[in-house]
């Protein structure tokens, strides 16, 4: 029997990441630039892998006897992904993105850290193969936060 704090864990995740579809989506569409266009390109990337992420993550919760939250049970945490004020303001959406990669980081291995008191090999597995795409990610945007500090 999975433990309460999997659950959590797996429900908290999935609400990070339908959060970071939505902070990914507006922060795609509202920057502008000539710069702003491969972060733009990058984020709408990241979007297919992020729900998939959630997809994974509702599955398991079903599989487990339990359902991902909805709407009216979320609360946004995400403050540095806000869109900015300039919407050319590239380095803020970059830092906000590697904000929310490590909160993402930190969630899977509390995660395959939980599952793996609990017995719980599949989601552990399933924890260990998003956050190798969560590391991949914050690799992706620190790269971009180079340059753009650079500049």
């Amino acid at each position: 029997m999975t433990s309460d704090r999997v659950i959590d864990l797996l429900q908290k995740a999935y609400g990070d990441e339908m959060e970071t579809v939505m902070n990914y989506q507006t922060n795609a569409i509202v920057l502008d630039g000539v710069r702003a266009e491969e972060i733009k390109q990058s984020l709408q990337q990241d979007i297919q892998e992020e729900l998939t992420h959630a997809q994974q993550l509702g599955n398991r919760l079903k599989q487990l006897d339990a359902r991902p939250p909805s709407s009216a049970e979320f609360t946004a945490r995400q403050d540095s992904l806000q869109p900015p004020e300039d919407s050319t303001d590239v380095l803020s959406v970059i830092r906000g993105v590697l904000d929310a990669e490590e909160d993402a980081i930190e969630t899977y291995r509390s995660i395959i850290d939980a599952a793996e008191d609990a017995d719980d090999p599949v989601t552990e597995d399933l924890a260990v193969a998003i956050l190798a795409d969560e590391e991949a990610h914050r690799t992706e945007f620190r790269g971009f936060e180079k340059e753009y500090q650079d500049d």
